[in-house]
């Protein structure tokens, strides 16, 4: 037995040395593929340039930078401009520094993100899965909503915050923001939930699941995807608001955008460019670490079918 598996052995070895052999070819790179990486790379290069310049300028004296080399990297790098944009910058005749916008833009972000996704969440799964009365006229004066400028709406919803007392403070901030986004939210989580099998609801519903019950037991272990793409879309649209805050915030509740644009536009003498950057970068600097972290869970939720229809 061990020579018959011996003398297989030694032909399968002579069969595979005496097969002919061809050279792998490499694949060539077609002039579409190269016309493809060189826009690609012209993309990148416009915003990564303008981009370099704030970035090193923020770490220069203004010595440095009043001898004109735009690109040349600081012959000394300090953080002197970070630490002044931050905790002694002048907003108007505020010189707190970008710190105050910070928090204001912070408690302006959490009960905006809890009202306006938990509100469309719900309406989005009642228009979705059950049979809702006058669903289609809703749904039609919804999509009109979506697409109203801010402009046009803006003294109403002045009146109506003025009204129940939440004008020129952070609640009013994050009111208006959550009203605004539920009409595209809605849209969102409704075409989301319309694909969930109605063999699901059925056998839930003979199951005595109530609206409730259904939503918290099925539907919202279900919508995993759908949170992660609406909170970085909520979290980025939030966080570099600049309108609504200069709108409905107070002298003590604007948020750290309305902060930055203060501290570059009015100004008295000479302009500390290496400021400007430092706060500019300082404001950006949140919604771009919040995507480097979960940027790959936002794709994930993309083409797993988190934004349909």
């Amino acid at each position: 037995m061990s020579d018959t598996m011996a003398q297989k052995a030694l032909g399968a070895e002579v069969a595979v040395r005496s097969a002919p052999y061809f050279p792998r070819q490499k694949k060539r790179i077609s002039s579409r593929s190269i016309g493809i990486i060189v826009f690609l790379s012209i993309c990148a290069l416009f915003f990564c340039i303008p981009l370099y310049v704030v970035v090193i300028t923020s770490f220069k004296t203004m010595e440095q930078i009043r001898q004109g080399a735009m690109f040349s990297l600081p012959s000394v790098w300090t953080l002197e401009a970070w630490d002044h944009a931050w905790n002694s910058a002048c907003s108007g005749i505020n010189c707190n520094g970008l710190k105050v916008g910070f928090w204001n833009s912070v408690q302006i972000l959490f009960p905006s993100l809890i009202l306006s996704i938990a509100i469309s969440m719900i309406t989005g799964y009642a228009l979705a899965l059950w049979n809702v009365r006058w669903a289609g006229g809703f749904l039609f004066l919804l999509f009109i909503c979506a697409f109203v400028p801010f402009q046009i709406i803006m003294f109403p919803l002045i009146s109506m915050t003025a009204a129940i007392k939440v004008y020129g403070n952070i609640w009013g901030v994050a009111i208006v923001h959550a009203v605004l986004a539920m009409p595209v939210l809605t849209l969102i989580f409704r075409n989301y939930y319309k694909d969930i099998p109605q063999e699901i609801m059925n056998a839930a519903v003979m199951d005595s699941g109530s609206f409730w019950k259904i939503f918290t037991e099925i539907i919202l272990p279900m919508s995993g995807n759908i949170l992660i793409v609406v909170l970085i879309m909520q979290i980025t649209s939030i966080w570099n608001d600049y309108l609504i805050g200069v709108t409905f915030g107070g002298m003590g509740s604007q948020p750290m955008t309305v902060n930055l644009a203060n501290l570059i536009t009015i100004s008295t003498g000479t302009t500390r460019y290496n400021d400007n950057m430092a706060a500019a970068l300082q404001t950006a600097i949140p919604p771009l670490v919040i995507y480097f972290f979960v940027g790959k869970l936002f794709v994930q939720g993309i083409t797993a079918g988190a934004i349909k229809g």
